[in-house]
Order: structure tokens, then C-alpha cells, then sequence
């Protein structure tokens, strides 16, 4: 449907489906990046769906990537997520970020060795690097964070400080493309500050 506002003569002065669609488009930062939700069993479910629809919601194209395309994975709280992508087909595709989300996960997707040298590809190649609560473990086993300011839950503060990272206690913690948040509470932080970083690369 699109509505005119006329002035008293008659003569259009907007319509607003031109301005809806105006707004949409300068709201809509990251319309042509691609990013991956990298997915385990026990994935912390706000961890990966509040990112994914974030994410959408700014225009970016968005993939669930798990071991093997089609495979579900069951979130702590009973989420299922099913694998829009596999491990074997990221060479295909170009992502201009990765999103580690926290819970049991983590622990799981540093056993699979793609998983752990496609977060050490994107971390040497320049692209975003956002990790949350126990998403720090794949850093840590991507040795991708030596010298940087880092942050996750504090449960595994020591894991990130042997693995050569400079920890603080912060909700998000930005160092280059790479951003560490601490837990769910700080989702709104975390995701504001990745957008930002990705709108600019």
C-alpha cells in the first residue's frame, strides 16, 4: 500500500512507501557481508539466536555452520538449530565474520579441526572474530590471541591469560576485529559493537 500526503492544493508532498523504504535501507548496515554461527551440541541458545536475528535484522546474510550440513544441534535450554552449512563447504563461500556462542559448545567444535583452523583463517585474514562466554575456548585453541585484550566468562579467565591473552573483566572487550563479551547479560553490548566493527570492514 502507499499513501501520498497531499498539501492543500492537491500536490504530493511524500509518499510513504518511498520514505519506509528510505529508512529501511540506511537502517540496513550490513547488507551484503556474510557471516558464520559456528554450532555444537549444547550451544548457550541466546548466544546464537539473538546474533542470528540481530544480524538478519541488519541486512547481513546469515549461516548456522556445523560439522556437517543438515545435522541438529540442541541448545542447553532445548533449542534445536539445524546446520545451514558444513564444514567442508566454507571454502566455497566468503564470510566476512564468525560468531562463537558460549555453553558445553565450544568444548565440542575444538575436537574438529576445520572448525578450529577456520577461526584461525578469519582471525589472520582481518575479519571479525566475536566469541562470548565459553566461545573463548576456540580462540584459545585457534591461538589467535596472544597479546590481546580478550574477555569470556570468568570461569575460563585462566584458560584465556595462559593462552597469552591480556583479560579484563569488561562486558565487551575490542581489540582490531577481534570482540569478546563476558555472558548473555552483555548481548546487547556484544552485538552493537560487532555490527559497528563489520559495517566497517
Amino acid at each position: 500500500m502507499i499513501w501520498d500526503y497531499r498539501d492543500a492544493s492537491g500536490g504530493c508532498l511524500y509518499n510513504w512507501w518511498e520514505i519506509s523504504v528510505t529508512i529501511q535501507k540506511e537502517s540496513m548496515l550490513l547488507q551484503g557481508k556474510t557471516v558464520a554461527i559456528l554450532m555444537e551440541t549444547l550451544y548457550q541458545d541466546m548466544e546464537a539466536w539473538y546474533p542470528y536475528y540481530r544480524l538478519k535484522e541488519e541486512g547481513a546474510q546469515v549461516f548456522f555452520v556445523g560439522v556437517k550440513k543438515g545435522e541438529m544441534y540442541k541448545g542447553k535450554y532445548g533449542y534445536e538449530a539445524i546446520a545451514e552449512m558444513g564444514m567442508d563447504e566454507l571454502v566455497e563461500h566468503h564470510f566476512d565474520a564468525v560468531i562463537i556462542p558460549g555453553g558445553f559448545a565450544p568444548d565440542y567444535m575444538r575436537r574438529h579441526k576445520q572448525m578450529v583452523d577456520f577461526v584461525r583463517q578469519m582471525a589472520q585474514t582481518g575479519k571479525v572474530v566475536a566469541a562470548i562466554c565459553h566461545g573463548g575456548w576456540m580462540l584459545v585453541s585457534a591461538d589467535v590471541i596472544r597479546a590481546k585484550r580478550v574477555t569470556s566468562f570468568f570461569a575460563i579467565k585462566d584458560d584465556m591469560k595462559n593462552a597469552g591473552g591480556d583479560w579484563e573483566d569488561q562486558a565487551v572487550v575490542q581489540d582490531g576485529n577481534m570482540i569478546t563479551s563476558r555472558k548473555p547479560d552483555d548481548l546487547p553490548v556484544f552485538m552493537k559493537t560487532v555490527i559497528e566493527v563489520l559495517a566497517e570492514l
